[in-house]
This record gives C-alpha cells, sequence and structure tokens, in this order.
C-alpha cells in the first residue's frame, strides 16, 4: 500500500509549492487541488452559494479519489492541502461564511466521515505555518485566477487549522516554520530525512 504525506497550512502559506520541491527530491508521486481544472471552481468564485455545496461535494470526491489511487500504488504520494483540510478547513469556513446551509454542511461531513472510515488518515501531515502578516504577503504576491479565500478570511481559516490540528489527535504531525524558508530549500531537505525515517 502506498504511504500518503499531506502538505497543509493556510492559503498562499506555500503548500503547492512545497510538494512540488519535495516531490521533485523524493521517489514520489504528486497530488495537486487543480483549481483550474476542477468543475465548480469557476462558477464557485461566481456565485458563492449557489455553487458552494457542488463545488465541495467535488473537492472531497476528487480529493478521496486522489488518496485511493496513491494507497493502490507503491509509491508515496504528496497531497498539497488533501481531504482533511478541505473538510475542516474550508467547508467549515463556507458554513460560517454562509455559503453552505446546515443541511448542506452536513451532507459534507456525512461524505467526509464515510471516506475517512474506508479510507486510512495520511501517514505524515507536514504542516506550514508563518505569521498571518507573511502569509497575507505571499498570498498578495501570487494572485491566482481562482481564489475563494481572500486576505479576510486568513484568521478564520488559522482558527480552523488550530481547531483541528491541536490537542490529541493521533495524526502524525511534522511542523515546519516557513517564515524564513519561502524557497523551502532547508524544509526540502529536513522532511527528506524525517519521511526516509518514519515511512
Amino acid at each position: 500500500m502506498g504511504k500518503l504525506i499531506t502538505v497543509v497550512g493556510n492559503s498562499g502559506v506555500g503548500k503547492t509549492t512545497l510538494t512540488q520541491q519535495l516531490c521533485a527530491s523524493l521517489p514520489s508521486i504528486s497530488a495537486l487541488e487543480q483549481h483550474a481544472e476542477r468543475p465548480f471552481q469557476k462558477l464557485f468564485s461566481a456565485d458563492l452559494q449557489r455553487y458552494s455545496l457542488a463545488n465541495q461535494v467535488d473537492y472531497l470526491l476528487f480529493r478521496a479519489e486522489q488518496e485511493l489511487s496513491i494507497r493502490q500504488n507503491v509509491d508515496i504520494g504528496v497531497q498539497d492541502g488533501g481531504l482533511d483540510l478541505d473538510f475542516h478547513v474550508f467547508t467549515k469556513h463556507f458554513f460560517n461564511k454562509g455559503y453552505l446551509s446546515q443541511a448542506e454542511y452536513q451532507l459534507c461531513r456525512r461524505l467526509y466521515v464515510s471516506f475517512r472510515k474506508t479510507l486510512p488518515p495520511p501517514d505524515l501531515i507536514v504542516h506550514l505555518t508563518a505569521p498571518l502578516e507573511v502569509i497575507a504577503s505571499r498570498h498578495e504576491k501570487r494572485k491566482r485566477q481562482l481564489d475563494i479565500a481572500g486576505l479576510s478570511d486568513l484568521r478564520e481559516l488559522e482558527q480552523l487549522l488550530g481547531d483541528w490540528l491541536g490537542g490529541d489527535n493521533g495524526l502524525n504531525i511534522v511542523v515546519i516554520d516557513t517564515t524564513r524558508d519561502e524557497n523551502y530549500d532547508h524544509a526540502v531537505k529536513y522532511l527528506a530525512q524525517e519521511i526516509n525515517q518514519l515511512l
């Protein structure tokens, strides 16, 4: 069974960049968010309430499908974000913003719980951190065309990350402070060693 590493963190902290660099330095396959390729992302960005449920269901399904493909392989798979981040942070954030109704949120929750009953949790979660002002600066610089989370959302996203990852949750988490390592040279070397030991 293939091993799964997920790279999580706030919007704009550098999940995709680190995932790509990590995959380039290890015998692994990448499983990226693919915002532009998702069928409801553009519709959601134009009409947040009408397409929020379809967009979240699509992402949860897509991430579960990525995990299943990785588990059926023999290589290490590295995801930027992933199923757990999409539910615990972004689905909850969209519910808090009023884009998802209570019934729609519960539907997403049922879907997520069903996936986690059949798919094991990630073997390693890499949590990228930085002060909010640093994340906001990076978020502004990337200028992603289909960016649902804005600067005003970063504080709540950070709180939701803390709620999910904090406490005794049984997850295998490595925290990487990216404040002074924006190119991730140090992080990639460190993680390569950690992954070889842990996995």
